[in-house]
């Protein structure tokens, strides 16, 4: 697995491990309906222990779980994808996340312990609200 930095996890889910032969998140199909901030349009996808722990109902995600989601425009244009990549001892306030959010042109905007900005509450504000779903919007993990 890679250490919890922007490159290095880009590089493991695009040449390592291409995310793109992943499955899709349990209950997504490609293009479900986004929502603000990310994009009209999604696809996410789950590595194998993502996939395990979703599947199996264990509420917290094991580590080396990663979340990749595609953020499309709704011309289903790519604008950036977004990651949430569980680190033992990361940032244990944030649920061990490690986020990112890298442009199309997979160049990164933000990585890290993306907590907040001016105008915004940043990744962990605002999957704080689903702490009890081990911070993930997309669908149930117990």
């Amino acid at each position: 697995m890679p250490p919890a930095e922007g490159e290095a996890v880009y590089d493991y889910i695009t040449k390592t491990n291409p995310y793109q032969s992943w499955s899709f998140y349990p209950g997504k199909d490609k293009f479900y309906k986004g929502r603000h901030p990310h994009g009209a349009l999604l696809t996410s996808y789950v590595n194998d222990v993502a996939l395990k722990g979703i599947n199996d109902k264990v509420g917290t995600l094991a580590d080396g779980a990663i979340i990749v989601k595609e953020n499309y425009m709704p011309d289903k244009k790519l604008g950036a994808v977004t990651v949430m990549y569980r680190v033992k001892g990361y940032d244990p306030d944030a649920g061990d996340w490690f986020w990112a959010k890298y442009k199309a042109d997979g160049s990164i905007a933000k990585a890290g312990k993306v907590a907040g900005c001016i105008g915004c509450i940043g990744c962990i504000g605002c999957h704080a609200a689903v702490i009890n779903n081990d911070w993930i919007f997309t669908g149930p993990v117990k």
